[in-house]
């Protein structure tokens, strides 16, 4: 594994800073209680959230090993990683907007991914390391402000980001993609983007009850955003029409124990041209166009709690996909999981979690090839509260979707750290 030039002066840079925090701030920086590696900057830093600047430095390091394949006898190692620097405005307590906030977030990603580099992993409809795509570059990932209305019932938010913060949204604990993130991004990722790419969007919610809320949004289809030298453009040349979401959410706490849950079921529509497939490729140019659409389910509950302790326990999900058969490869994605928290006392932070995701190709025009697969297994580390470690053994099952594809065995690490 080698790092690029700019990965080395980056993590130089970090290094230098690491050096001098501790040396000003020794007893601050590195705490295990503190939510920052470099510290509170001698109260500064808290003293700045009040005041509604709030700052952010994480980095994401994703490491995964090829271990067995059925056919394959390769063993590759990759790496790849995510560094993100944001700033969190609330534009109330600084200028006096009523409830009104804004978010700017600058993102690099680096490395590679061994579903592109391992043999056994060739046509892999997933990825065994989540945090590599669009493009190793620096994007503006995230450049909006939001307010208030009607007594904070009405959020309207505008700017640059991602469908997938708002719409469809679901954890990324898991390390491999098919358990990570907005699920739809993933399966009908040639017009609807996911982090860290970010497009022109507004999107409008409204809160019917504490519980539940409605949104819809808007954001600007251009596959210029995906280009490596485009990371910073806010231009609209390119645009070829819109992806339109709209979701309910239900947020209730059941039960005498209050345990929190989330569920979300939504449906999307792309005003953009998108060819109909015959077989493994698009028809010719003059066969009609078509759109993408299709929709999804979300359920994340909490099950139990641990020895009366809310904060501890075991919680399910289900993530459910469905997309047109005319415009898109894979028809349909589900994957469901268990997540213990605080399985010892010992060690009341950290969680042991299991997934499974099977992703179904467009059977209709995709005859030899079938379903893929996903299944993970990790165990999060709370090292502090600025660092979690995820050891991780993920299983593909069918690479590829194809009937006598490989199934591989590979080892991972994923870690998340908050400077």
């Amino acid at each position: 594994m080698s790092l690029s030039p700019l990965s080395k002066a980056v993590y130089a840079s970090l290094t230098a800073l690491l050096l001098a925090n501790t040396a000003t701030h020794a007893a601050d920086a590195f705490s295990t209680e503190n939510p920052w590696m470099l510290g509170d900057w001698n109260g500064q830093r808290t003293q700045l959230q009040q005041q509604g600047y709030d700052f952010s430095f994480g980095y994401t390091g994703e490491v995964a090993t090829l271990i067995d394949a059925k056919n394959s006898s390769d063993h590759g190692t990759e790496y790849a990683d995510q560094f993100a620097i944001g700033a969190h405005l609330d534009l109330e307590k600084i200028a006096g907007w009523k409830d009104t906030e804004a978010q700017i977030t600058v993102t690099q990603r680096n490395g590679r991914n061994l579903s592109n580099t391992a043999e056994a992993l060739n046509g892999h409809l997933s990825s065994v390391q989540e945090v590599w795509g669009r493009g190793q570059t620096w994007r503006l990932t995230d450049f909006w402000i939001k307010k208030k209305f009607m007594d904070q019932k009405l959020d309207v938010k505008v700017g640059r980001f991602g469908e997938g913060e708002d719409f469809n949204s679901f954890d990324c604990d898991f390390q491999n993609l098919a358990l990570c993130g907005s699920q739809v991004g993933n399966w009908v990722g040639d017009q609807w983007y996911n982090w860290p790419v970010s497009q022109w969007a507004a999107r409008v919610k409204y809160n019917l009850t504490p519980e539940i809320f409605t949104q819809v949004g808007v954001y600007e289809y251009n596959p210029e955003n995906l280009e490596r030298g485009k990371g910073f453009s806010l231009s609209t040349d390119g645009s070829k029409g819109a992806i339109i979401p709209a979701e309910v959410v239900w947020t209730p706490k059941l039960g005498e124990q209050k345990l929190p849950g989330e569920y979300r079921a939504g449906y999307y529509y792309s005003t953009a041209d998108a060819k109909i497939f015959d077989g493994v490729t698009p028809q010719d140019e003059q066969t009609q166009n078509g759109h993408h659409h299709g929709g999804w389910i979300v359920a994340k509950q909490q099950l139990t709690s641990h020895q009366g302790d809310t904060s501890r326990g075991l919680s399910g999900f289900v993530n459910v996909t469905v997309h047109d058969s005319k415009t898109n490869q894979v028809s349909d994605m589900q994957n469901i999981g268990l997540v213990y928290k605080g399985a010892m006392d010992a060690r009341p932070q950290d969680e042991i979690a299991l997934g499974v995701a099977r992703i179904n190709m467009n059977n209709d025009v995709l005859g030899n090839r079938s379903e893929e697969v996903d299944a993970e297994i990790y165990y999060g580390i709370h090292a502090t509260n600025w660092l979690t470690i995820r050891p991780n053994l993920q299983y593909v099952h069918h690479v590829g979707a194809y009937k006598d594809g490989e199934n591989v065995w590979v080892g991972g690490i994923k870690f998340n750290t908050s400077f």
